[in-house]
């Protein structure tokens, strides 16, 4: 098993931070090996952001993700961008308040609404683990409470409860 998996968005919102925890929770709890790079524009926010993982029960010889298996979109700009690193046919997350979903021909596209789920939990800024909730259920990784785990280890104790209830929330949609 080897899925190659990209998660674009805008900077500022936290796709970076997914694509560390992802990669961290296949490591540690998944029994799994996976790389994670990321690369964005020299603003800090507004520009567009995103983080590759790769996760696979053998060794991984190229550490870039080629075309994506799973694509999840969070800014029209970074689909705009990024699209064409998907594979035909491949999983496409997108949030449809922030991407024109009705555009994306070619793939399967599962309509994530993170942000406004993000805002009805109170914090906007957990949409990032909506999606990730989502995208663990979708490719069926590893089980959602290994993304709990994880969590402790990146969220200030504070927001654990919140980013928790956003993953679920994520996986809900699945």
């Amino acid at each position: 098993m080897r899925t190659e998996i990209r998660i674009a968005g805008t900077g500022g919102m936290g796709v970076v931070l997914a694509g560390v925890i992802l990669g961290h929770a296949a490591v540690v709890y998944g029994n799994l090996k996976a790389v994670q790079s990321q690369s964005y524009g020299p603003e800090a926010r507004g520009t567009a952001a995103k983080s590759e993982v790769i996760i696979s029960d053998q060794p991984i010889h190229y550490p870039k993700v080629r075309q994506s298996d799973y694509f999840v979109a969070m800014s029209q700009k970074a689909l705009d961008l990024y699209i064409g690193g998907a594979k035909k046919g491949s999983i496409v997350l997108a949030d449809p308040d922030l991407v024109k979903t009705n555009k994306i021909e070619g793939f399967e596209v599962i309509e994530i609404p993170a942000m406004r789920s993000a805002d009805e939990l109170g914090l906007r800024l957990v949409a990032n683990m909506v999606m990730l909730g989502a995208l663990v259920k979708k490719a069926d990784l590893f089980p959602i409470d290994v993304l709990e785990k994880t969590l402790v280890e990146f969220v200030p104790p504070k927001a654990l409860k919140v980013n928790t209830e956003a993953i679920h929330a994520g996986e809900r949609f699945i």
